[in-house]
């Protein structure tokens, strides 16, 4: 770290091709915030979290990686956010803020419409997401998740497009007015679903950057610092 601070963003998977769009993603916030941003994966970590099995084995190399990790911030780059409360736990009283992308993500979906939709990879994953919506108790604002099939690897490339504007529609059909990104590793999609669908499309990870950096920008102006 050099004095700027860091925010580090943890993909909780071994996949090199999901932690590359991560990257991607969020590589137009880095000259806006003011902090280093790191992108990591876990070696040792599932090549998916395809099943909540994946999520609880990837949960304790998460927590791991945080306390090992000096940083002012730390986000879970998985829709499932292994290992968030966990590390929560262990971070209080330290004033690291610790953040899950799909928490974030679906905090986010409240501020731009009444009803939000999810698009998932897989049905598996749809049930992790409707627990999530429930645990957070905003069923009645949630219209359901739309799998596309597919692993988190092949959701990386762009070959999955049209299943990911089908399902985008099929949320919409149900009364979504706000889409959510199922996964970390479709991040590439948001731009071509906000064009095809014409309504807010959340990048979990984009969402979970900009709350830590609202989040330290509010702290660093009630310590009296620009920076």
């Amino acid at each position: 770290m050099n004095g700027r601070g860091r925010i580090l963003i943890i993909n909780p998977n071994s996949s090199a091709k999901v932690t590359e769009v991560i990257e991607a993603g969020i590589a137009g916030m880095r000259g806006v915030v003011a902090h280093d941003i790191d992108v990591i994966c876990l070696p040792e970590g599932p090549l998916g979290i395809a099943t909540q099995a994946d999520a609880d084995r990837a949960a304790v190399l998460v927590q791991e990686k945080i306390r090992t990790e000096p940083a002012e911030a730390y986000i879970i780059a998985c829709f499932s956010d292994p290992g968030l409360l966990g590390s929560r736990e262990e971070q209080i009283g330290t004033g690291r803020i610790v953040l899950g992308c799909g928490e974030s993500a679906i905090l986010h979906a409240l501020t731009h419409g009444d009803k939000f939709g999810i698009i998932a990879l897989s049905p598996l994953s749809c049930v992790r997401q409707a627990r999530i919506v429930r645990m957070m108790g905003l069923a009645q604002r949630y219209v359901g998740s739309q799998s596309i099939d597919a692993s988190a690897e092949s959701a990386a490339t762009l070959g999955v497009a049209a299943r990911m504007i089908q399902a985008g529609r099929q949320l919409m059909d149900r009364g979504a007015n706000t889409i959510i990104l199922g996964c970390a590793g479709m991040a590439h999609f948001c731009p071509i679903l906000e064009s095809a669908l014409g309504i807010p499309v959340m990048e979990p990870t984009i969402e979970a950057l900009a709350m830590a950096m609202g989040h330290l920008g509010l702290r660093n102006a009630r310590a009296g610092r620009t920076a």
